[in-house]
């Protein structure tokens, strides 16, 4: 079978059928005349680079969102895999957090898998709540938890429960009382390009990324003196 390239009619149909827009609602959040928007997904149409720049900035979305295609569509097969395992992960320590980011070799990589370790009791001991674009899901292997989130009140959460939520909302993980600190496995989605890279995201550690120190160079031996000639 020979897979057919969706046209940009198609994919500006679909992208109007995901979010319920009329052509007439579509044409009032872009500012593109709804006889141009219905000749394009009729295919009678095209739309210049600086149209579509113009559409995506309206509808707030990136260039790459406009081509996105359905859900129904067959998915590329990347056929990526990795083996993951605490000794092959890459350790980062923070104030806060123990982490260990595993699966590091695989890069842009849509979910961020990480085994953390809690240690931090006290919100004035954590600093500002970290905020960061996508979604997290969060499962306590051991100890309790106190998650602490932007809109809601604390959640306290024991050994076997888990929780998803908006990671874009201001949030921070506390260790419960009775703990010494708790360990749990957090996985992150991101539309932020680069989330994984370098190991870690400035906006989990509060720290900047450590660049490795340089031995200094060693010093040259001072030239020999030039001997004066005597009078």
């Amino acid at each position: 079978m020979t897979f057919e390239p969706p046209t940009l009619g198609a994919l500006l149909r679909g992208l109007r059928s995901r979010q319920g827009w009329t052509l007439k609602e579509m044409s009032e959040k872009s500012g593109i005349p709804v006889s141009t928007l219905s000749k394009v997904e009729h295919g009678q149409l095209t739309l210049t680079y600086d149209k579509l720049y113009q559409l995506s900035q309206r509808l707030g979305m990136r260039m790459s969102e406009l081509f996105a295609e359905d859900a129904g569509a067959e998915p590329a097969v990347t056929a990526r895999r990795s083996l993951g395992d605490l000794k092959t992960a890459v350790h980062v320590q923070t104030p806060n957090y123990d982490y260990h980011y595993l699966c590091a070799e695989l890069r842009r990589k849509q979910m961020i898998p990480v085994m953390g370790r809690l240690r931090t009791k006290t919100l004035e001991e954590f600093g500002r709540l970290v905020h960061h674009s996508g979604e997290e899901f969060s499962y306590v292997i051991k100890g309790t938890v106190v998650l602490h989130t932007e809109f809601y009140d604390p959640v306290v959460l024991h050994a076997g429960q888990s929780i998803y939520f908006d990671s874009s909302m201001g949030h921070a993980y506390l260790v419960g009382e009775g703990c010494d600190e708790a360990e749990i496995m957090t996985v992150m989605t991101s539309s932020e390009e680069g989330l994984d890279e370098p190991m870690v995201h400035a906006g989990h550690t509060h720290l900047p990324v450590l660049k490795p120190k340089r031995e200094p160079a060693a010093k040259a031996a001072p030239a020999p003196r030039k001997r004066k000639n005597a009078a």
